[in-house]
């Protein structure tokens, strides 16, 4: 796809495609379309950030949001290595002497009306966040230095940036935290609502497996350890392929299972259900 900007021709992203569901927490999902809704011509959407633990389901209700908008999904995954053009436009040597502009996922969505999902947001850079201010106030639009154009955002972009809780991330500045409104948090769904998640992920699984993993995450949510529902299902995935290659007993299946999935210590809440 190209699109041509101020006479300079952009190579634009495709959106992504995935097959997922948001199953469950419904009031972190109605926050973030409110967030994103026009209530006046004079109004404009809200940039928010979706907060919780990595593995919580932060892209994939982001996902969830912008489809059930009917938009196009370009998600862009940050990095402690991003650089300002890799948010907007990386020029590339073509033939001799050619530059090709290629859009990033974000610029991308920023052109065609789509919604842009900055995943991991807080492992950037405060050098990368600043070429970022004039999109996230009532500007709206971002300045390429490598291809010398201005961009505006269509009226039906968005944008979300998800971050996760976890010491490997930056602060951001207080100039992106102000324009990265509101915050949403994600946390560990309920018991009903995290066994919904598993039958959705793995509807070949047998109950007892599902129920049991269940289980097993729940005891660790108790006791503040950070498993997440995707550790559930990794760990009744595993288990489920260890017993193709023999039948086990129920215990030790899933015993081999969370310690490959998750290591020794997390035993303790096998023996806990």
């Amino acid at each position: 796809m190209k699109t041509s900007v101020e006479g300079i021709e952009l190579h634009l992203a495709h959106p992504d495609e995935l097959t997922v569901n948001w199953v469950g927490q419904e009031d972190a999902m109605r926050q973030l379309m409110a967030a994103w809704m026009v209530i006046d011509h004079r109004d404009l959407p809200m940039n928010p950030r979706l907060l919780g633990k990595p593995g919580v389901g932060k892209t994939t209700m982001a996902y969830a949001a912008a489809r059930r908008l009917g938009r196009d999904v370009y998600i862009l995954q940050a990095t402690v290595d991003t650089r300002p053009e890799d948010l907007l436009i990386t020029p590339v040597i073509e033939g001799a002497s050619q530059l090709r502009y290629v859009a990033s996922p974000l610029v991308s969505a920023m052109i065609r009306g789509g919604v842009a999902i900055l995943d991991e947001g807080n492992r950037m850079s405060e050098k990368s966040w600043a070429s970022l201010a004039p999109l996230l106030d009532s500007r709206r639009y971002v300045e390429s230095i490598a291809a010398g154009v201005k961009i505006k955002a269509h009226p039906n972009f968005r944008m979300v940036a998800t971050m996760n809780e976890d010491s490997s991330t930056f602060d951001l500045p207080e100039y992106i935290h102000s324009r990265l409104q509101p915050q949403i948090i994600i946390d560990f769904p309920e018991r009903e609502e995290e066994l919904a998640i598993m039958r959705e992920n793995l509807p070949f699984s047998s109950d007892e497996i599902l129920q049991y993993v269940t289980d097993f995450l729940q005891q660790a949510h108790a006791a503040d350890e950070s498993y997440t529902v995707r550790d559930g299902i990794n760990i009744a995935r595993y288990a489920l392929k260890l017993n193709e290659f023999g039948k086990m007993p129920f215990r030790l299946l899933l015993g081999s299972s969370i310690r490959a999935v998750l290591g020794e210590e997390a035993l303790r809440y096998l023996h806990r259900g």
